[in-house]
């Protein structure tokens, strides 16, 4: 007596998926994408233009060296205007350590490694193999 019933019902149902949206075309989708770019680089543009942002290096400020002495403790040397202070920075402040008399020297430039002077790795790893044994 059900099964009648539940029939008759399923002949008037519509179908699943009837109404729901169609997908979207690979145009819109990109179309979505190019939004979503072009906004987080329009924010980007406006974040470095307001006022008290902090994407902008001090003026007459910089730092010379760090050394990281902890977890969360460094000792830092900033140049302020040709003066150089060694600060000790930690989780809890930053303290002036020393006043230097003079400028650090500045470091060389990085160089890259002379390739055509290397030791052959094959020859290497024989000496290695050959001394534990």
């Amino acid at each position: 007596m059900i099964a009648p019933a539940l029939i008759a019902a399923g002949a008037q149902a519509t179908k699943v998926g009837q109404h729901a949206a169609a997908a979207p075309s690979m145009f819109g989708a990109v179309f979505a994408l190019l939004a979503v770019l072009a906004l987080i680089v329009g924010l980007g543009w406006l974040l470095k233009r307001m006022p008290g942002s902090g994407f902008k290096p001090a003026e007459g400020l910089r730092i010379v060296a760090s050394l990281n002495v902890g977890a969360k403790e460094r000792v830092v040397v900033v140049d302020v205007n040709g003066e150089h202070l060694l600060l000790g920075v930690t989780a809890g402040g930053i303290n002036t350590l020393h006043r230097l008399p003079e400028p650090l020297p500045t470091p060389e430039p990085a160089r890259m490694p002379d390739l055509k002077n290397l030791p052959n790795f094959a020859q290497l790893l024989q000496q290695r193999l050959r001394k534990d044994k």
